[in-house]
């Protein structure tokens, strides 16, 4: 039986990628510089030539969106209970106050017809998640923002590389961010973007992410607000660009082992898997259910029993309205049934692009191993 480690996640680097940062570091430039301007510039054209603003993190780009919407204390931003927690905290950050809806069971995004429901005289934006890499229907999404007047900030985390209706996400719309966290499609380490609206975001944008800096001429400085320390260095960017060049093939390989995954599990289904999505479906994660009432053990027993196998397995994610800071928020048990369920049964098994046809087997195996199928 094979035991070597399989992490559930792996960032794909390469002897060059790791050239380019030796460069940035002889060259003394480190912080934001010319590489910062050339990722920034490749990651517009990938988008089709919208602007795009860099940051050290999604969760920082979340935020900074919301400032450059004006979303601030009292508003409302309708928004999923499933995804990491940073799509609700930076709400809560600003003073604003967040909405949920519970969420499809199969493409685990946003429920459209619940949250027009949920639009009241304070709502001023929805923030969807693209789960896994698999778009909200977004025509829906911006038809139901419009009639309402709502700003739309969309937490793209999963979902660089992704497409709607052959649009890849962040070419089209409103305020739309990205992740380039080691476990993402793409990485620079840690690292977000931005995609912007309007020249008066942009510039909003940039003093919030160098804390409420501007420099209105040579030897001038001013703070217009008390912005954040946001901005991305050129350690990151140099590794951007060369993830950035690689990222079709990265998703094209999700997308294969993905499709193994429901090969090899077509006739017999143990888990409960996601919905998949046509070729704009960049797969994230692979993160089905373990149907608890069937599966004659709990998940920590299952997880603990694929590690026995030397395979890690995930969890994403805990339904926000259940964590501690969000219970003390109002949220209790039984508000988003979904959400609810995915949380206590999620599962994240390993997808990503180095994997080999064999590795999926191997999880296969295990998996059906471990449920006696």
């Amino acid at each position: 039986m094979n035991h070597d480690p399989l992490p559930f996640t792996r960032p794909t680097l390469d002897e060059e990628t790791i050239a380019n940062v030796s460069d940035v570091l002889r060259s003394g430039w480190l912080a934001s510089g010319p590489k910062v301007q050339q990722f920034e510039a490749a990651l517009s054209e990938y988008l089709g030539g919208r602007p795009v603003r860099t940051m050290t993190s999604a969760t920082a780009a979340l935020e900074i969106a919301l400032f450059a919407a004006k979303i601030g204390p009292g508003d409302e931003v309708i928004t999923t209970p499933m995804s990491w927690c940073a799509t609700a905290n930076v709400i809560v950050r600003l003073g604003a106050i967040p909405v949920f809806v519970d969420i499809d069971l199969d493409s685990r995004n946003l429920l459209l017809d619940q949250v027009e429901a949920k639009i009241g005289q304070r709502t001023r934006a929805i923030m969807p998640v693209h789960f896994c890499g698999l778009p909200v229907d977004l025509d829906a999404l911006y038809a139901l923002a419009q009639r309402h007047g709502l700003r739309v900030i969309e937490d793209a985390a999963h979902a660089i590389g992704s497409a709607w209706g052959g649009r890849r996400v962040g070419s089209v719309g409103d305020l739309v961010c990205f992740s380039f966290h080691p476990n993402k499609n793409m990485t620079t380490g840690e690292g977000g973007a931005i995609v912007v609206t309007s020249p008066e975001e942009i510039e909003r944008i940039e003093a919030y992410r160098f804390n409420g800096v501007v420099k209105p001429a040579p030897g001038e400085l001013d703070v217009l607000f008390p912005g954040m320390k946001a901005n991305m260095s050129d350690i990151q960017a140099s590794i951007g660009l060369a993830q950035l060049a690689r990222l079709d093939g990265f998703n094209v390989r999700r997308r294969a082992l993905a499709d193994r995954y429901y090969q090899l599990w077509r006739k017999s289904r143990p888990l409960a898997a996601t919905a998949r999505g046509d070729d704009g479906h960049s797969w994230h994660m692979f993160a089905p259910l373990l149907p608890l009432d069937s599966a004659g053990m709990s998940r920590k027993e299952f997880i603990g029993k694929m590690a026995d196998r030397g395979i890690s397995v995930g969890i994403h994610y805990p339904a926000i309205h259940l964590l501690t800071a969000y219970r003390q928020r109002g949220g209790r048990d039984g508000q988003f049934p979904n959400a609810e369920r995915v949380g206590r049964e999620t599962l994240t098994l390993p997808l990503f692009p180095t994997m080999h046809d064999s590795d999926v087997d191997r999880v296969v195996d295990a998996v059906n191993e471990i449920l006696g199928r």
